[in-house]
């Protein structure tokens, strides 16, 4: 059946037929926790429980984390044929869109992202994940070097062993899917913490990995909280690296974890505040305007790399926050996530809602026009109305701090000097756009921006191909890529003498 086609009606009815799986699934099955601890998981688009699901410890990522250990030790998948391991990864890729109306289910209920945009764009997104890297295996060559005639130098590339995955919220499939595919494409075995407030998602992914041909105990997954079983794992001397995607707070503690156990490597992927600088010649008004407003709208503005600081030449500054005014404030209409014609969801969680009107609160106390939006709609649930502030400078909280909301800073700047100047006053270097038709301007600002993903006269596209992953406090890992998959390998070198 063609998802898209799906009414309101026949979202609803799907949603009331989903049985949830709660436990871990550790060792190719399905396990409680070991203390029998549970935790609620609420529907944030109608503040109701949703279920309950065992909340993991430190003995159950031991348990998980050792049943990795068992089947790296064994070499039942690293040492696998690579063209087998390949035809597991296809399969695997397959049973996701296979299976795409119960991952885009699991993800709306658990944080409120619409089900147009699951169906859309983050499960088939998450299979292109897993069908690239597998695409991938094969392709990891060694190398051998030139050496003096009594000598044969090579290098080999290997897998780490276990690697550890701490996924966030606002992607709960497609993050655990950037960690958990180049993991074990590269041959690891893998422990997953999704998190606390969308955990379901990933127990159907481990599951169907297995269906795939995976073997049992590659590929595991702990519920729990992040104090608990996050730091447990972060701080397991049997896991050789943590790929983390979260708050930059969060991200230093995993540096400490590494480096209070057994110096484990370490991928961050934080916060970000990224700018689009939009210049007085850029070829269209009106469509980096469209851009402008997805870019910090789209998911709700849950988005690590969202586009919440627009610096605007001052030319052409006033015509840009007419348009974005006048189309911005109804592009996006909060609604139920289940209707297909809804695009702008709740927030995660009630208290994460009053921690965005917090921060629109405090926009206006330190002096920034509220164009539109401030508030949340009248209705059930985390909603929060999209919400544009002019007047803006650098030093305000809402330019420096993450929002993680649909709100945008407005911030008149004059010429390209100035724009490269407040875009790198930040802590955050995740990702940053330019606009203009003049080809010398935008390859100088590509230079010159502190970023480690830019857009020219586009926001947020990109393929397989492209390294996603920032500079500064957001972090130093690269997600998706060539670069990504050899992240999770170590080399070893290989020194024969002939003499």
């Amino acid at each position: 059946m063609n998802l898209t086609s799906l009414t309101t009606k026949d979202w609803h009815a799907r949603a009331a037929a989903v049985r949830y799986e709660t436990r871990h699934f550790i060792d190719g099955q399905y396990v409680d926790s070991v203390a029998h601890g549970r935790f609620t998981v609420v529907n944030p688009a109608t503040g109701k429980p949703l279920c309950e699901v065992s909340a993991g410890t430190a003995a159950d990522i031991d348990a998980a984390v050792a049943s990795a250990k068992r089947s790296f030790a064994s070499r039942v998948w690293s040492r696998k044929a690579p063209r087998e391991r390949m035809a597991i990864m296809a399969a695997y890729s397959r049973l996701l869109e296979d299976n795409n109306e119960k991952f885009s289910l699991l993800d709306t209920l658990c944080m409120g992202k619409p089900i147009t945009d699951m169906v859309t764009i983050d499960v088939p997104a998450a299979a292109r994940n897993f069908a690239y890297f597998g695409e991938l295996i094969d392709k990891m060559d060694g190398q051998v070097t030139a050496t003096a005639a009594d000598a044969f130098h090579y290098i080999l590339r290997e897998p780490l062993g276990v690697v550890g995955c701490i996924v966030p919220w606002n992607y709960p499939l497609l993050m655990a899917a950037w960690k958990v595919a180049p993991a074990l494409a590269a041959g690891n075995s893998v422990v997953l913490k999704p998190a606390e407030q969308s955990p379901l998602s990933g127990l159907l992914m481990a599951q169907l990995f297995v269906e795939a041909g995976g073997p049992p105990g590659v590929f595991n997954v702990v519920n729990g909280l992040g104090e608990t079983a996050g730091a447990a794992l972060a701080l397991h001397n049997d896991v050789a690296k943590i790929a983390f995607t979260g708050s930059t707070e969060i991200g230093k503690q995993m540096l400490i974890y590494a480096g209070q156990s057994n110096m484990k490597r370490v991928a961050l992927e934080c916060g970000g505040k990224t700018p689009q600088i939009f210049l007085a010649d850029l070829p269209d008004l009106d469509t980096a305007v469209t851009y402008a407003i997805n870019g910090i709208f789209g998911n709700m503005g849950e988005v690590c790399n969202a586009g919440s600081r627009l610096l605007l030449d001052r030319p052409i500054a006033k015509e840009f926050l007419a348009r974005f005014i006048e189309r911005g404030k109804d592009m996006y209409r909060a609604g139920d996530p289940l209707d297909p014609t809804i695009n702008l969801g709740p927030l995660v969680t009630a208290s994460h809602r009053t921690r965005v009107l917090s921060y629109i609160t405090r926009g206006k106390s330190e002096g920034a026009r509220l164009e539109f939006g401030g508030g949340s709609p009248d209705m059930p649930g985390s909603f929060v109305n999209p919400t544009l502030f002019s007047g803006v400078n650098n030093r305000m909280t809402i330019a420096q701090e993450e929002i993680f909301g649909p709100v945008a800073a407005a911030i008149e700047v004059d010429g390209l000097a100035e724009a490269l100047s407040i875009a790198n006053d930040s802590i955050y270097g995740l990702a940053a756009s330019v606009w203009t038709r003049d080809l010398s301007t935008a390859h100088k600002t590509v230079r010159d921006l502190e970023a480690g993903v830019i857009w020219v006269n586009c926001f947020d596209h990109g393929d397989m191909t492209q390294p996603f992953g920032g500079y500064k406090q957001s972090g130093q890992g690269r997600d998706k890529c060539v670069e990504s998959l050899l992240s999770y390998t170590q080399t070893k070198s290989a020194w024969i003498h002939l003499g």
